[in-house]
């Protein structure tokens, strides 16, 4: 269940989502995006509500999107509202600060959110990979934006085109994260910074990030890309990769 696999905590004015899947690598199911995307909707309505922050349980932030979803849309087999879009567009329209604490590797949507987020803290050893191409599909979440403007073109593609990891320790370097640490040290730091920025003025912390962040841009981006994404998840290069996937 979703409560199960996303927990929802609270630590003052910061709101706490925690993947709590370790046994799947805190693959993300439909039901925990929409666990996520409450979560996100109640953050920026509730005032005493200042920071959202991502953490995670085991050595996975996330492996991403479950491919079993996936594979289940490809094949026409998948009922019921997707809450993934949902998801995405409450991470963009965010209006208050998201803090991510990324002890572990990040899978597909599990790296690209964190160009959506205000302060990432990486462990130095994890490894962050975007396979989209691998499996078929396009780069989410306005990553084929977010990823080029924060990376520069070479590097992204690099990452994109060839599947190259980047690690924690680049992440800091090339700007994505704020600092890479020590794998036990990433949560602690993590939720320092979020307390920080907790005690702030709240008005002025919510224009200072409306104006730092093309909103409309972002969403134009996400919808292409998803369009883009719906199409080549029932192309047959999808099929087999997911197919090839799931018999590992």
């Amino acid at each position: 269940m979703s409560e199960d696999h996303i927990k929802i905590s609270r630590d003052g004015a910061v709101l706490e989502i925690r993947f709590n899947r370790p046994e799947k690598k805190n693959a993300i199911t439909n039901a925990m995006y929409g666990a996520m995307a409450d979560a996100i909707i109640e953050a920026e309505s509730n005032d005493d509500i200042r920071v959202v922050l991502f953490t995670s349980v085991g050595d996975f932030f996330s492996a991403g999107n479950d491919i079993k979803d996936f594979a289940a849309q490809s094949a026409g087999a998948f009922d019921g509202p997707r809450h993934v879009g949902r998801f995405l567009e409450e991470m963009i329209k965010a209006e208050k600060p998201v803090v991510a604490a990324v002890q572990g590797h990040a899978v597909g949507v599990g790296t690209t959110m964190l160009f959506q987020c205000d302060l990432v803290y990486v462990a130095e050893d994890a490894r962050l990979t975007v396979p989209f191409i691998d499996l078929g599909v396009v780069p989410e979440n306005a990553s084929s934006m977010t990823m080029v403007d924060r990376l520069g073109h070479t590097r992204a593609f690099a990452l994109f085109g060839l599947g190259e990891p980047l690690l924690g320790k680049d992440a800091a370097a090339w700007g994505l994260a704020n600092a890479a640490l020590p794998s036990g040290e990433v949560q602690p730091r993590a939720r320092a910074a979020a307390q920080a920025l907790a005690s702030k003025p709240a008005q002025s912390m919510r224009h200072t990030k409306k104006l730092m962040r093309d909103r409309e841009a972002l969403m134009a981006r996400m919808r292409e890309e998803g369009e883009i994404f719906a199409e080549r998840l029932r192309s047959p290069e999808a099929a087999a990769a997911f197919s090839k996937f799931l018999q590992r």
